[in-house]
């Protein structure tokens, strides 16, 4: 599981390496084209969305990987250290339950609940659908290259970043789960910030 994780770090890393830098590439061409050129590229906004709502995504689970996720712990740490324990790994818990729900909730129907989609099946909708997205298409030779006689960007594609994000978020939670169990972690959010803050500033009052 540990080869498994690093292989997954290594991979986040470099999609949100290149998600940050092709956002700032497009929108750097794009305010040159619109103020130097008086022209632009249509797509450009809707693309920028995109590959911003992938970053956040993919940045779920690496947030969970790194331990950057804000959270107020201030209170939980008041508690005993096994009860404190109890709760980290109840929040960590949560989470799984959180990222497993948002994929598919209609195996909660067999709890009694009255539940039924998620991110998988409205996924699945947008792939018999086929419809497009708004602004961007294909280019001509993607078209002629794979025989596409659809004009506009499938959004199936796009939204493939919803349920691949949310079973990585999910698949971390359970990493981070584990971790604490073990003792190599203390909660699934970052470390206790208010201490580090106070530390950072102890000496700003004397000067």
């Amino acid at each position: 599981m540990q080869n498994a994780s690093s292989r997954i770090t290594r991979i986040e890393e470099s999609v949100l390496a290149f998600l940050l830098a092709a956002i700032t590439l497009i929108s750097f061409t794009q305010v040159i084209a619109r103020y130097v050129f008086n022209s632009g590229w249509g797509g450009a906004l809707e693309l920028t969305r995109v590959l911003f709502a992938w970053m956040i995504l993919f940045g779920m689970s690496y947030g969970i990987k790194m331990g950057s996720h804000l959270g107020v712990d201030a209170f939980v740490r008041l508690f005993p250290k096994p009860v404190f324990r109890a709760t980290a790994i109840f929040g960590a818990i949560c989470c799984i339950l959180y990222g497993v729900i948002l994929l598919s909730a209609d195996w909660l129907q067999h709890l009694g609940a009255n539940t039924r989609g998620g991110a998988i099946d409205y996924w699945y909708k947008m792939y018999k659908v086929g419809i497009g997205l708004d602004d961007l298409t294909y280019p001509e030779w993607f078209k002629e290259l794979f025989g596409i006689n659809k004009d506009r960007l499938h959004r199936w594609i796009a939204y493939l970043m919803l349920p691949l994000g949310l079973a990585l978020f999910a698949f971390r939670s359970l990493e981070a789960l584990i971790d604490i169990i073990r003792g190599k972690r203390e909660t699934i959010v970052a470390a206790h910030e208010a201490e580090e803050l106070v530390a950072e500033n102890r000496d700003a009052l004397k000067d």
